[in-house]
């Protein structure tokens, strides 16, 4: 049974609710029995949209929060829709937030403020923290210290930094999502990532419909392919995909909050 912890099951790149609906089948079909669809990235509105397609589906649940690249529109009237989504118990996380200095769709002031003050309410709504972070030289993590995330619980989705970076989160109690990108050809310093990061400090995800792994590189990503990013760990970790399956379930199960069996 796996988990996949990062997904963005939206009905604007799945073709509708017809869409999501079928993939979220695949997925059954694959043996991936819990989706977490990330209600941030598509404009304010799409946590609503998470959270409708959780709502249909009890192997599906959805996170609220403001994508680095929308940190423009931070303000109290995105504050009170977290707050009010927040409030649904099939809300498990606040994020995806963070910083992105690639694409910096927004201002980087404005970016900075926008997560400390989404760290800071997602500690007092008592939630877990997903975090973003693109090209920021460490920047991101520094401020997750300064606020006090690491009192709480803090993931790294779609991970892409090193090994020292990788003990860093993980010795502050974090956790890293590993990402499809392990298997490409060239996977930067993932691989040493998945070998190395210590069983209770990892997810797998899919971050559909982007970054779909081998062997279905080249087409739109979906939550079925995270067997596919969950057996190339396993490989470099030396033990079976059942392995890696039963880790991150544990994993996911403590770090979202979700339901034992």
């Amino acid at each position: 049974m796996w988990t996949d912890a990062h997904c963005h099951l939206d009905p604007e790149s799945f073709d509708g609710d017809d869409g999501v609906d079928a993939a979220i089948a695949r997925a059954r079909e694959a043996g991936v029995t819990r989706m977490i669809t990330i209600g941030a990235g598509y404009g304010l509105d799409c946590a609503e949209r998470a959270q409708a397609v959780a709502s249909r589906h009890a192997d599906v649940w959805f996170t609220a929060g403001v994508h680095p690249h929308d940190a423009k529109h931070w303000g109290p009237d995105a504050i009170a829709r977290i707050e009010a989504l927040a409030a649904d118990p099939r809300c498990v996380a606040i994020g995806e937030m963070g910083l992105d200095f690639h694409y910096d769709l927004s201002d980087r002031t404005v970016q900075r403020r926008c997560l400390r003050e989404q760290i800071a309410l997602a500690r007092a709504l008592d939630k877990p923290i997903i975090i973003h972070d693109r090209d920021t030289d460490g920047e991101t993590f520094r401020i997750l210290v300064e606020e006090g995330a690491f009192e709480g619980r803090v993931q790294f989705h779609c991970f892409a930094g090193n090994v020292d970076d990788m003990r860093a989160i993980v010795g502050l109690g974090g956790m890293v999502s590993i990402p499809g990108i392990v298997t490409f050809k060239k996977p930067g310093a993932l691989a040493e990532v998945a070998a190395e990061v210590p069983d209770d400090g990892f997810l797998v995800e899919t971050d559909s419909p982007f970054l779909a792994p081998v062997p279905r590189r080249g087409r739109r990503n979906e939550p079925a392919n995270v067997v596919h990013t969950g057996a190339k760990v396993a490989a470099l970790r030396g033990v079976t995909p059942e392995a890696v399956a039963s880790t991150t379930w544990a994993n996911a199960t403590r770090f979202y909050g979700l339901p034992v069996d």
